[in-house]
């Protein structure tokens, strides 16, 4: 069946439907996802009851995938594969997690905006978040299109800004919510990287704004300037006009381009079980480190 989208925001983000992801998609329909993904950004399945084996074998035919942080955490995983990161507050023996354990960080990290893996060379391309368990009320999950945000800039700020670039720190946003613990091993295990803070897409060629939580400063500029440069470019990228909110239904897969938008995890009561899988590939883009 080919590929249906209904859209569901007035500049990104699109329900999709016609195509059972259980089964790896062959080349037409992965080229069709990539199509709208380009123009959308952000892919909204319903109704995919996908096991593990069938969300890595999807994953797989959009590139390599990306294990992102766990190069620093190296812990144990209670999923089959490495390649699998556990978006849940639920601990390794299947109970509720604590609060003040350290794992729930990863959870408070995720309310913050966010591109997947912009910390390292190569970043994450697509990310693919099923579904599994959802709280009573919360935990829903906003993208932010940064392709409409640099739209709207200013032309001023938009000369402004050009050939800037901002340094991203894996561990940057989870040392200022408090997770300091880390050893020089895992503090090293993901050296800092830089990205342009305008960007053009390789797939639809449009000009974005690429901030986050991870940017711990701009190069060359005073440390303090630029950092509130930063947060007055992340205030604009995520107006409400900007941003599309999804609320989580049991096997729904959203998959997003982080080359595309931010990201962010809505509060949520931590004793309530909250349970979703994520898979995400590695931008293999030519040179995307030098992409401006």
């Amino acid at each position: 069946m080919a590929l249906r989208l209904e859209p569901l925001h007035s500049s990104f983000a699109a329900e999709a439907g016609g195509v059972d992801l259980r089964l790896p998609p062959d080349a037409k329909t992965a080229k069709e996802i990539e199509a709208a993904m380009d123009r959308y950004a952000v892919l909204v399945f319903r109704g995919q009851p996908l096991s593990e084996d069938e969300q890595i074998a999807f994953a797989r035919a959009f590139g390599p995938l990306d294990l992102g942080l766990k190069k620093a955490l190296k812990r144990a995983n209670r999923l089959k594969y490495d390649e699998s990161i556990d978006i849940s507050n639920v601990d390794d023996s299947g109970k509720i997690a604590s609060l003040a354990g350290k794992k729930m960080y990863s959870q408070l990290a995720n309310q913050l905006w966010h591109s997947d893996s912009s910390f390292q060379n190569p970043p994450a391309r697509y990310s693919m978040l099923h579904s599994l368990t959802n709280p009573a009320k919360g935990g829903e999950t906003e993208f932010a299109d940064l392709r409409a945000a640099y739209d709207a800039l200013p032309e001023h700020t938009q000369h402004e800004i050009e050939g800037l670039r901002a340094q991203h720190y894996a561990l940057y946003s989870r040392i200022n919510l408090g997770d300091t613990n880390w050893t020089e091993e895992q503090r090293n295990a993901l050296p800092p990287v830089e990205w342009p803070l305008v960007r053009t897409h390789p797939g639809s060629k449009r000009k974005l704004l690429f901030v986050g939580a991870h940017a711990t400063h701009i190069i060359g500029m005073h440390v303090g300037e630029g950092r509130l440069l930063l947060a007055e470019l992340l205030e604009h990228a995520t107006q409400r006009q900007f941003v599309y909110r999804h609320t989580w239904q049991v096997n729904d897969l959203v998959i997003w381009d982080n080359r595309s938008v931010l990201h962010r995890g809505r509060r949520y009561d931590y004793t309530q079980r909250r349970e979703l899988r994520r898979v995400s590939t590695e931008d293999m883009s030519p040179t995307p480190g030098k992409m401006t």
